[in-house]
Parts: C-alpha cells; structure tokens; sequence
C-alpha cells in the first residue's frame, strides 16, 4: 500500500501523545464523576478521539494556518514535494504499469472500442499485404483471423513492457503535475485514497479503547485480578515438573528404541554366521 516513510511511525507516536493528553482530561473527570463506568466510557471516547485527530492531521488544514509564530498544515501538504516522489514512484511501478494496463484492456475489462480499432488496424495492414500478393480473401476470413489474432495478442505483448514503461516515463510525469497542484489540488487526489477506511479505523479506536477501559475497570472493582508471583509460584513449579517429567519419558523411550534395534541387528548378524558356519561345502568338481 502506499504509505510515505515519514508516516510509518506517526499513528503510534500521535496516538501517544493524543492519548496522554486526552487521558488527563479523562482522569479530571473521574475525580468528578466516582463511577468505575467512566473508565470504560472514556477509554471508548479516548480512542475515538485519537484515531479521528489523527486522521484529522494528515490532510488539514488544507492552506497553511499562521497562528503567531506557528504555521499549521497536514502532514501530506506540508510535505508536497516529498509525497508527490513517493506517490509517483508508487503508482508508476505498482499500480500503472505497461503490463498492468494491457492486462486490464485484454484481458479483465476488455471494450468494444478497442477491439473496433485493433480489428480495423489489423484489416489495413492485411489487406496492404494480400493486395500486394494479388490475393483478395473473404471478409468472414479476415474477420476470424482478427478475432483471433486479439486473443493471441497478450501472449506476445511480454517483451514491449519494458519499452512502454520507459517510453511513457510516467513517474516523472506524475510528481511533476502533482508538485504544481495547488493544495486543494492535491489533497482530493490523495484523500480519497484514505477516505473509505477512516470510519474503521475510527471505530477499531473506540472499541480498543472500550476495552482497555473495561480492564482497567476490572481491576478497580475487584471483578478482575491477576494473579500475584505468589499464587503463581506453584503452579509455575508444577508446570516445570511436567515438562522435565515429560522430557525423561522421551528421552527413556528413545533408549530403549535405539537399544532394542541394536539387539536385533545383533542377533540378526549372530544367525547369518552361524548359517554360513552349518552350510555343507560345495562339492568340488571332478
């Protein structure tokens, strides 16, 4: 997916910081509001609020915000250029690429237009050739053979990518018009990439949060306890019995496997001896 480096931390690193500063507020309220509820609510609106400012951040505001000394903008426009190289270079080698292309028009959603135009470029270049030979063929032929010669064609295409990708130098085509967008430009060609998944990850926030409150208020009220080093001592020591108990069972069974199949070949080579020591000699001939 396309996702620029300097983005690869800041979910975390904003919902650090969002969220201390929203679990101050929550913990305000709580010296308000004594109902162990309020952990398991607030941590649902915590985590609301911090997916929502977030995504909020990247993309506004759209035109630089002077406020005093401070100038605010989204992560994305702030850093034009550098995202317009990212994007380009994503979408010229992963998403448009000649190979790509000629897939999508041969083979996944080919259209009547162009098969129209492959069809009547074909019958040109034919006809030039069988007038020349003097042979004029039946239309229904020429047909067939256009029809066929289409459904050929992406098995012979594998040689032109290279070419096409490097002929039509899309990359550098793409971070040019997009380093001359004005912002407005540029936010509505990156933000609907965004758009269609912010509402789940808006909610996966708030129910991250819920339940991270839901814990916290387990804790509180008594229902939820974790077991302390002292209860857990001798059940960890059990549980270091079993396994060293299980690890000698293995390893006597092995023993007594490799020993037994030493014993039989053994014996096995103790009565081919004695079978060739009773075997009568063979009779020499006269």
């Amino acid at each position: 997916s396309f996702c620029p480096h300097f983005l690869n931390n800041f979910p975390s690193n904003s919902g650090l910081w969002f969220g201390f500063l929203l679990g101050i507020i929550q913990l305000l309220v709580a010296l308000v509001w004594d109902n162990p509820w309020s952990l398991s609510i607030g941590g649902g609106i915590v985590g609301l609020a911090t997916n929502w400012l977030a995504l909020k951040w990247i993309f506004e505001p759209v035109n630089p915000l002077r406020i005093g000394p401070i100038v605010l903008q989204g992560m994305f426009l702030k850093r034009q250029p550098e995202v317009a190289v990212e994007f380009s270079k994503f979408f010229a080698n992963k998403v448009l690429t000649s190979k790509k292309m000629w897939h999508s028009m041969l083979v996944e959603r080919p259209t009547p237009e162009f098969k129209a135009l492959f069809e009547g470029e074909f019958l040109k270049f034919v006809k030039k050739v069988t007038n020349g030979l003097g042979v004029v063929p039946e239309p229904e032929v020429l047909r067939m053979t256009a029809e066929k010669a289409l459904a050929k064609l992406p098995e012979h295409l594998h040689n032109l990518h290279g070419y096409a990708d490097q002929t039509f130098e899309l990359e550098s085509t793409l971070r040019t018009s997009m380093e001359k967008m004005t912002s407005a430009q540029f936010e509505r060609v990156l933000h609907p990439i965004f758009e269609e998944d912010e509402l789940t990850l808006i909610v996966a926030g708030a129910a991250l949060g819920f339940v991270a409150g839901l814990i916290q208020q387990g804790l509180e009220t008594g229902q939820l306890k974790f077991p302390t080093l002292k209860e857990l001592g001798p059940s960890l020591k059990e549980l270091g019995r079993n396994i060293l108990s299980r690890i000698r069972m293995g390893s006597l069974k092995l023993w007594q496997q490799l020993f037994s199949n030493g014993n039989n070949n053994n014996n096995n080579n103790d009565g081919n001896a004695q079978g060739g020591e009773n075997t009568p000699p063979r009779a020499q001939s006269q």
